[in-house]
């Protein structure tokens, strides 16, 4: 982890750059498949199934079958964490839903917007090394309290052509319409067109690598809307000499744990800390299974160093960072002037993996500085608004005439007649009574 001291404002730009590659650099490759995938639907699937995860594949679907044995495949002990789990992200999402807006604008006009569900969604959940179980119970469970009516789950089979008995046991608890063995690029453009197993899905969701990244960019392109462009995992760390060495270490290792791309920063305005978590972190990561990934991650992080809260809230709403842990005693301060980040962690007994998990939080949140202008997934990630008016007739004799006034400046006059016939017809009726 490389440290910096008191960089000057015109180098935060550099010093704060993502290991991300360009997307375009991908692109080739993503359209290579997507238009397979068009063409030759799960003939195509199987066929970069085969070549990029090195699986022979005869069904793409999961069946009840497999579905009953996952379950048993579990402990208790896991069960119970996961329906723990799943009541707390329950809990704090289904708060989330609102009510109706109806408002009178004017006598004779009433407005109102309701939510509706999008009904068909599709959720990308991460394999490979990690099998992040924990992301389904992230997506599924608010899809279902959306009342979205298909839900499709795609994640990376492993060598046996399988699922982690986790996944299909979260899925089948979140009540997951459609379990499909394909990742990767390949798994997003079956959800953006659909194929004879893998249904087509309105709006994809969930994190991936840079590969999934790309192929959910591409899918926008396509009129297949998309929670947000969600890469690397990323940690920011605000601590000051109140932090706990030891804790602060473990949150940073706990992020870059997640691949070689991901990255952590350690911001402070107290260098004397520095030592004590370095000294943490090189203890901690010895001990780690991952630690090789940790420590490629650890290369492409910084520590910085700078010279007050206020520098260091600037620094942060500059990154914009997925995950944002303030173990500070300007706490108040930095929260009233923070304004860009996915999720945020207060005080030393708040880690951030409590929130991947089990807090009720979603963990689906914006990378690569996407905080800027995305939220994190939330009940309204998963439903559309919809706007309705009804105008009495004494309403449109009160707006009427400024509509035909507005439309006639702007030279629409069709708009203007759609009113004018109607006030005309509204006087005659009046003039005959």
């Amino acid at each position: 982890m490389q440290w910096v001291q008191l960089p000057d404002r015109s180098s935060w730009e550099d010093l704060l750059k993502r290991p991300s590659k360009d997307s375009k650099s991908l692109e080739g490759l993503v359209d290579e498949v997507f238009k397979a995938v068009s063409a030759d639907g799960d003939r195509a699937i199987k066929k970069y199934t085969h070549n990029f995860d090195g699986v022979a594949l005869d069904d793409l679907l999961v069946g009840s079958a497999e579905l009953e044995l996952a379950s048993g495949a579990l402990s208790d002990a896991l069960k119970e964490a996961i329906e723990l789990a799943y009541k707390n992200i329950y809990a704090f999402h289904a708060a989330q839903k609102t009510s109706p807006i109806h408002v009178r604008t004017a006598e004779g006009v009433d407005c109102w917007m309701e939510n509706r569900a999008i009904s068909r969604v599709g959720l990308y959940i991460p394999g490979g090394s990690a099998p992040l179980f924990s992301t389904v119970l992230m997506l599924a469970i608010p899809a279902k309290i959306a009342g979205c009516s298909e839900i499709v789950l795609c994640s990376p089979p492993d060598k046996n052509g399988n699922l982690h008995p986790a996944i299909l046991y979260a899925a089948a608890r979140c009540g997951v319409s459609q379990i499909c063995k394909v990742g990767g690029i390949q798994a997003i453009a079956a959800m953006t067109y659909g194929t004879e197993s893998v249904s087509k899905t309105y709006k994809i969701f969930g994190p991936g690598n840079q590969y999934v990244t790309a192929a959910k960019q591409w899918a926008s392109r396509l009129g297949v809307a998309i929670d947000m462009p969600a890469g690397p995992s990323e940690l920011l760390v605000v601590a000051d000499d109140s932090a706990v060495p030891e804790f602060i270490a473990s949150d940073l290792l706990s992020q870059a744990e997640h691949g070689a791309d991901s990255q952590v920063i350690l911001v402070t305005d107290t260098p004397e800390i520095q030592e004590a978590i370095e000294s943490a972190l090189t203890a901690q990561i010895a001990e780690l299974p991952r630690k090789q990934i940790a420590r490629d991650a650890l290369a492409n992080s910084r520590g910085i160093v700078l010279e007050n809260p206020e520098s260091l809230a600037e620094l942060v709403n500059t990154y914009a960072p997925e995950h944002l842990i303030i173990a500070h005693k300007k706490e108040e301060y930095l929260l009233e002037h923070i304004q860009n980040a996915g999720s945020v962690f207060l005080g030393n007994y708040t880690p951030e993996s409590a929130g991947d998990y089990a807090s009720g939080t979603n963990h689906t949140l914006p990378t690569n500085g996407y905080a800027r202008q995305y939220s994190g997934v939330n009940l309204s990630s998963y439903s559309k608004s919809i706007t309705y008016q009804r105008i009495m007739p004494e309403g449109l004799q009160t707006i009427g005439p400024a509509v035909e006034t507005m439309a006639r400046a702007e030279g629409l006059e069709a708009h203007a007649n759609a009113v004018t016939l109607r006030l005309k017809a509204l006087k005659k009726n009046t003039t005959e009574k």
